[in-house]
């Protein structure tokens, strides 16, 4: 059991994902530690709601801590900046860069399942905080990477002048505001595609604003 376990952690994420076995039980995890708290949730409750047996379910997952970081990376996952991610050459080629990125960062985080993620790490601080551990190492810094790396390629193309984590996290203000806080609230519903563009639009051209290109603002001082 131990060599198939350890065979089946070490395929590519396209061949696990078509494991219907595996498939089930992830949806069925998800749905548990969401409805019923991460602590609260057992490992034979996630086979009943999967519909397999719990010696099935171990062969795939070790424990109930790899169940909630499989849950988590999988949403991760979309929040990396994409590998052909174009060097811009100009502001408005940035311009453009920083739209698109935003855009993909609020129409993911903004899905009601990643909100339903952070619900659970809030309310599950205190008797499991390594649901926000995991949250936190799996999601949270792959996004601020990846908008890290976006303006790590804007300063070396000499069209920002800063930090870029700073930057990055100048951005990530911008482009969220109060939304995330009234997401996890309920108090708002999630944006629609045009709102989300527009949101993104409006963050971009803020924050170019308030970052000239490198000569301009070292001609300024």
């Amino acid at each position: 059991m131990m060599a198939r376990r350890a065979a089946l952690k070490q395929q590519p994420r396209e061949a696990t994902e078509e494991n219907p076995v595996r498939r089930r039980i992830i949806d069925a995890a998800f749905s548990a530690f969401t409805e019923s708290g991460y602590a609260e949730t057992t490992t034979l409750e996630i086979a009943t709601r999967a519909h397999v047996s719990k010696r099935a379910l171990y062969e795939l997952f070790g424990n109930k801590q790899e169940m909630l970081v499989a849950c988590i990376s999988e949403r991760a996952a979309r929040l990396r900046s994409p590998a052909d991610l174009p060097v811009p050459r100009d502001r408005e080629a940035l311009a453009q860069v920083l739209v698109g990125f935003g855009t993909q960062i609020l129409s993911e985080v903004s899905d009601p399942a990643v909100v339903a993620i952070f619900r659970l790490a809030i309310a599950e601080a205190a008797r499991a905080p390594e649901v926000a551990q995991t949250l936190n190492s799996l999601a949270r810094e792959t996004s601020r990477a990846a908008r890290i790396g976006v303006m790590t390629l804007a300063r070396a193309s000499g069209l920002l002048d800063g930090s870029p984590a700073e930057m990055a996290e100048q951005f990530s203000a911008l482009l969220w505001g109060n939304l995330m806080i009234s997401l996890l609230l309920r108090v708002v519903d999630r944006p629609s595609p045009r709102e989300i563009a527009r949101r993104a639009r409006d963050a971009a051209a803020a924050f170019l604003r308030l970052y000239p290109q490198a000569g301009e603002a070292r001609a300024g001082r």
